[in-house]
This record gives structure tokens, sequence and C-alpha cells, in this order.
């Protein structure tokens, strides 16, 4: 089944966590991490972006943002293309850096935001980066050393965070400190990486069901992590695209299904599709394909670039030329 497409809005809290491909390490050295920080300091102030927590690691990093302006997918892919550019040239190397995607958390602000201001920071302690709370207050490459005001990052927002303790700075410290201080011997929290699952029940319309019905125990999915209610109120502001998703797929439709409607449409043959032809029919078609794949079929930008021999822009922008050549035309998948 493929993996289903990213959920983002503006003001939303995410989790956002890299890693490197097949676990390789992503930072080599300080001169690794003080670039992804440059480039951070440029990309989130443009973007309207908040950062609440993050700590580099040495083959993946954490990130706390609160969507603003710019989506976060967006964001992402300008700061990790440029990063692997940059890196790859600094030591010499050639091929893919990151894993395929990045993976990123709607969170319910109220309920988790202290918890993972505290799983994030602590990570360096854990991995023995550090060797005790005295060495993390200072660690210039995780955010706990700009809240206790041992470093500076212009672009993370300690002001907010520490309101959660307290209205005074010093008070509001030595709080979190002895918050973050109380959560070391939590060891690792998978439950605050990702929801549960509730693929298994048909959809989001049966999950509401479900609740109607007084089973009330729905946690969401692995893209959202909150309590009941929250999760519900997130998706009811994507309810078409995974209403839409759930019926396309109760109806049979997959990739071929797509392959078979663009065909009709541009009377091609389906290699065509998948050919590497710019004529205008060709080029057309295949945007199409990629438009329905990715918005309709829930198919991931690296999952068809990977089908298409494309590139993970280039898919992007094809689902883009797909979305207005639909509409123009107004082209339906299901005629």
């Amino acid at each position: 089944m493929p993996r289903l497409a990213r959920l983002d809005a503006p003001g939303v809290l995410h989790h956002v966590i890299i890693r490197g491909i097949e676990r390789r390490k992503i930072f080599l050295d300080n001169a690794d991490r003080d670039d992804i920080l440059d480039r951070i300091s440029n990309i989130l102030p443009e973007a309207n972006m908040a950062c609440y927590a993050w700590a580099l690691m040495s083959n993946h990093a954490h990130f706390l943002f609160r969507t603003g302006d710019v989506g976060l997918s967006t964001v992402m892919r300008r700061l990790l293309t440029g990063y692997a550019v940059s890196f790859n040239r600094r030591h010499k190397r050639h091929g893919q850096l990151f894993q395929n995607r990045y993976k990123s958390i709607i969170c319910q602000e109220d309920v988790y935001l202290k918890e993972l201001v505290r799983y994030i920071h602590l990570n360096p302690l854990r991995a023995k980066l550090v060797a005790d709370m005295g060495q993390l207050n200072k660690y210039k490459y995780c955010g706990h050393s700009v809240l206790m005001g041992n470093t500076e990052q212009k672009w993370q927002d300690t002001r907010y965070v520490l309101s959660y303790f307290s209205k005074q700075i010093a008070a509001a410290r030595r709080r979190y400190f002895s918050y973050v201080e109380a959560g070391i011997d939590q060891g690792r929290r998978p439950e605050l990486v990702g929801g549960g699952l509730i693929r298994s029940l048909g959809g989001w319309v049966e999950a509401r069901k479900s609740r109607q019905r007084g089973q009330d125990r729905i946690k969401g999915d692995q893209r959202i992590l909150g309590k009941s209610d929250f999760v519900l109120e997130v998706l009811s502001q994507a309810d078409e695209k995974f209403d839409r998703y759930y019926e396309l797929k109760s109806l049979g439709y997959d990739l071929k299904s797509v392959e078979q409607r663009v065909c009709e449409i541009y009377e091609i043959d389906p290699k065509e599709i998948y050919s590497k032809s710019r004529e205008k029919i060709r080029v057309e078609a295949r945007s199409l394909f990629c438009y329905w794949a990715v918005r309709e079929l829930g198919y991931a930008l690296t999952d068809l670039a990977k089908l298409l021999n494309m590139s993970g822009p280039g898919v992007g922008y094809a689902v883009s030329r797909g979305e207005r050549i639909a509409k123009h035309h107004n082209y339906q998948l299901i005629d």
C-alpha cells in the first residue's frame, strides 16, 4: 500500500526526524553541523517557521517546528537538498545522503509540547554525546543549551517554550531544567515518535462511526500524535482527501487504474507515460498521471520518482502541472 500524503497546514506543530540512508552518518564533524545550522538560520525566518526544540546526532536529527507561511515539505526540501549537496562536495562523495522521506508527526500542543521538547533535548545524553546534564547545558548542537541561555540561535523560539514554566526567565529556566532532568530515567519514548494505527478500521469515515458508537479509544495514525478529539479535529480539515482515498481504495483503484484513465484521455500506449519523451502530449499525460497518483491515491513523490526514473523535484513539478491540466480541462479520475 502506498504511504499516505503528508498532513500540513499553517500553525501546525510537527516533530520532524531526518535520518541518514542505511543509518549512515549525516554529520561527520562540527563543520557539517554548523553548515546545517547556518542553513536553518536563513530558511526558517523566510518561511516564518518557529523551532521549539532540536538536536543533531550523528546519523539523524530531531526538530520540533511550527509551520508558518511556507509548507513544511518546501522548507525541508530546501534544507535537505542544499545540505546534501554541500556535504557531498565537502567530503568528496556522491549519491543519496538521507533516507527517502523525513518523518513528520503532527502533535497536539497542549498535551505533548513539553514532553517533546524534553524528549528531543535529552537525545545527546541518551546517545552519550555528552556525559551529564552539566555538559548538555553547554552542548552547542542541541536546543537545550539555547533554552538555558548558554548558546544562541536567533531562529529558536525560547520565550514560547519557557513560558510553559514561568513568566520570569530565571525561574522558567530552573523549572525547565528540573523538568528535563526528571525525564532522564524515562529512557527512549517510542510513543513520542508516532501515533497508533487506524487503517484497519477502513479509514476515517469508519473511525468516526466507531466513535459515534462510543468506541472512544481511537489514537490516530502514524502521522498524528494526540488524543482522539485532536486527531479527529486535524483530520476533519482533510476529510475530502482521506474519504476520497478510501473511496478509491474500496473501488479497487490503483496505479494501473490511473494509467488506464490517462491513456484513455490522451489515446496513447501506457509505455508512453514512462518514456523520457518531451513531446507535449506525453509530458501532459505523465503530469496528469503524477497528479492523480499523488493527490488521489496518496503515493509519495519518491516512490513515483523511482517508478518514472525522474527526480523527486521533477515529480513535484509534474504534480503541479497535472493539477493545472486537470482543472483546465475538467478531467476526472472517475469519469
